[in-house]
């Protein structure tokens, strides 16, 4: 497949749900990246994302610490997912045999990847079969952690086949101020765009700089109401 397709993105101009510090709330796919959610709240539908259909999510997680802060987000969320009968494939990036794209384009963005590890072994199939995404990181140096963004890379050899799948973003930093998630969602929004898929939630927590951080905050809670209202 010529690779100049790919290099067409779309305009994000549906509405998503974005999860900050008071809840849920419905915000246009223009909102500046980093800038606070509005004011009113909206609870999401039940079901409204899937159509009610039982979906395929791949959790991909890029902590180093199994009892992280992101940990947690996606113990929760998958948790709330699989109450609402969804089937989580979850991924932990940074205790895997996973290896960084080599750039050699043997796979033709289409095909095998000549390395063989748990990305090929595990993962990449689950991706191309899954209706949707969830990318969970703690923010280290404004982005990715480097364990998530290895699986992201290794996208390439399925370019095509990921593509349009529904997707959310979730992330803790220890600090509040408000760039904090800038670049990463900056970074998020142009995958999004690139891979066509559709924004369907984020949950950022600022201030989470420790487990009992989190634990006490309501981002938790924010990433299993999500999960379940999918």
């Amino acid at each position: 497949m010529d690779r100049r397709e790919f290099l067409k993105v779309t305009g994000a101009g549906a509405l998503t749900l974005f999860l900050s510090g008071c809840g849920i709330n419905a915000v246009s796919g223009d909102k500046k990246a980093g800038a606070a959610p509005s004011a009113g709240s909206a609870e999401a539908k039940p079901g409204g994302v899937s159509n009610g259909k039982k979906m395929k999510i791949v959790v991909l997680c890029g902590s180093p610490h199994k009892a992280g802060t992101s940990a947690l987000l996606a113990d929760k969320f998958i948790e709330g997912a699989q109450a609402a009968g969804h089937e989580v494939f979850r991924f932990n990036a940074a205790f895997e045999d996973i290896n960084p794209c080599r750039g050699c384009d043997a796979c033709g963005m289409n095909g095998p990847c000549v390395i063989q590890d748990a990305i090929s072994a595990k993962l990449i199939q689950k991706l191309v079969d899954c209706d949707m995404v969830a990318l969970v990181t703690p923010l280290y140096y404004y982005g990715f952690s480097a364990q998530i963004k290895t699986v992201i890379d290794r996208f390439y050899s399925r370019t095509a086949s990921i593509h349009k799948k529904k997707s959310m973003l979730m992330a803790t930093a220890w600090n509040s101020a408000d760039i904090t998630f800038n670049a990463l969602q900056e970074h998020y929004n142009t995958l999004v765009r690139y891979m066509e898929w559709q924004d369907v939630g984020r949950v950022l927590g600022y201030g989470c700089g420790s487990r009992s951080a989190i634990e006490g905050s309501e981002f938790p809670e924010q990433a299993f109401r999500i999960g379940k209202s999918l």
